[in-house]
């Protein structure tokens, strides 16, 4: 009776030492510290050609990457609807997006805005323009018809959603057959040129690429007019992914509005042609929203994909 017992206390006496060893190797193993964030892609939407895009965004990321201690790297994509795409299979971290980029990749990919650059007149958005040259005989959406159109993107708000807003106001519900050609040029500088060089007639762009480009090349206020023009929408705002971690995330906003407080910052925005950044919520998107509900666009389906 006496063996029995001491062999019965043997047995539970070594079972409870081999839990006590699984389990002070289970916590012990199972604890691994997160890996603190060495670097960040910033994506960049093709508003105008990839050199003056990178000469223009570098020496962002460049004083980003020297104030967080984190490498910025840009990655400038040939079309804006590969921004949407391009962070579910590249692992982007944000992006400068255009407005109708932001609103697509908030509904598609929960997307988060932090901040947008204030220009050095004080405004922080712009507008689409519909615009033809002057020796043209179309001053109205009757004179369209028949004629050649050129858009940006349909991932664009000024190149895109401006001109079929326009269209529904003006009647025109199949515009493949109302004009002789429609085509999308891929940057707005594009459209301007190929309506500058007549290979368009018709032309839908943002203004403050419309402006920038005027002032260096004087043909586009001499022989341009603007028949057209949009609600006004946010600049291009950078948005990151919300599950990045919150603290990289805070100094990353913070950097950004703090910028022009500091000599260097101050002018490296006067270069990019900006007063400083300023927060930026979803609320300030609502005209591109409200915007897409006019045309019956459900931005979460919607086919972002040049046809």
């Amino acid at each position: 009776m006496l063996l029995n017992t001491g062999i019965k206390i043997f047995i539970l006496v070594l079972f409870c030492s081999s839990f006590l060893q699984g389990c002070d190797k289970t916590e012990t193993t199972s604890y691994k510290a997160k890996s603190p964030v060495s670097s960040l892609t910033i994506g960049l939407i093709p508003e105008q050609n990839i050199f003056n895009q990178v000469e223009r965004y570098e020496p962002i990321a460049n004083y980003l990457s020297t104030k967080l201690g984190i490498k910025i790297n840009l990655k400038i994509l040939p079309r804006y609807g590969n921004i949407i795409k391009n962070f579910s299979v590249t692992g982007m971290d944000g992006a400068f997006f255009g407005s109708f980029t932001y609103a697509l990749a908030h509904a598609k990919l929960g997307l988060e805005v932090l901040a947008r650059p204030e220009n050095m007149d004080g405004t922080s958005t712009y507008h689409g323009v519909i615009f033809v040259r002057k020796d043209t005989s179309i001053k109205t959406a009757k004179d369209m018809k028949g004629k050649r159109f050129a858009f940006v993107d349909k991932a664009t708000t000024a190149g895109y959603l401006l001109p079929m807003q326009y269209f529904k106001t003006h009647g025109i519900k199949k515009y493949k057959l109302y004009f002789k050609e429609t085509y999308f040029a891929g940057t707005h500088e594009d459209v301007i040129d190929d309506v500058l060089n007549r290979r368009a007639d018709i032309g839908a762009v943002k203004n403050t690429i419309f402006n920038r480009l005027a002032d260096t090349d004087k043909r586009i206020k001499t022989e341009l007019i603007i028949l057209e023009t949009s609600p006004e929408v946010p600049e291009n705002g950078l948005a990151v992914r919300k599950d990045i971690d919150i603290s990289v995330k805070q100094k990353l906003k913070e950097a950004l509005l703090n910028m022009h407080t500091d000599s260097q910052g101050k002018y490296i925005l006067e270069k990019f042609g900006a007063r400083r950044f300023i927060e930026t919520t979803d609320k300030d998107y609502a005209p591109v929203f409200e915007y897409a509900r006019e045309i019956g666009l459900n931005l979460s389906t919607y086919d972002y994909m040049n046809e």
